[in-house]
């Protein structure tokens, strides 16, 4: 499988359908995780525990890939993010609005599974919209 396709089973199949059960057949089991909302963790476990914070926050979350690129072990991504804030997460109460940000993913593979992941989004405009950082307007 193509590094390419990897990083889209990554965000279409773990993310946008929320298939965890997939997660031995593409991460690394000591995989190196650090998300766009700050989270930095090692391991399936924690990987997966991260994104069930993230569903019961936003249970409609959504990533889009809107460009892959690859060079060796090494794919990017830039993503969409999206979901409507309905439960809490960071200590923010649900406030029932709709997110959305760009992002920036950079994968390492080894093996055929990603064993890193470093994704870096525009949260300033995530923590505006929660109500947690004040409107730069």
């Amino acid at each position: 499988m193509s590094g390419e396709a990897l990083v889209q089973r990554f965000y279409e199949e773990l993310w946008n359908r929320w298939r965890l059960d997939l997660s031995d057949e593409i991460l690394a089991p000591d995989v190196r995780f650090r998300g766009t909302l700050g989270t930095s963790l090692v391991g399936i476990g924690d990987f997966r525990r991260y994104v069930e914070t993230v569903r019961a926050a936003f249970p409609d979350w959504s990533n889009r890939i809107d460009e892959l690129i690859s060079a060796g072990d090494t794919v990017v991504a830039r993503i969409r993010c999206a979901g409507t804030h309905e439960g809490e997460i960071f200590g923010i109460a649900p406030t029932g609005r709709r997110v959305a940000y760009d992002a920036v993913a950079i994968f390492h593979l080894e093996e055929e599974k990603i064993a890193e992941a470093w994704v870096v989004g525009d949260t300033q405009e995530l923590w505006r919209v929660l109500g947690a950082a004040p409107d730069p307007a």
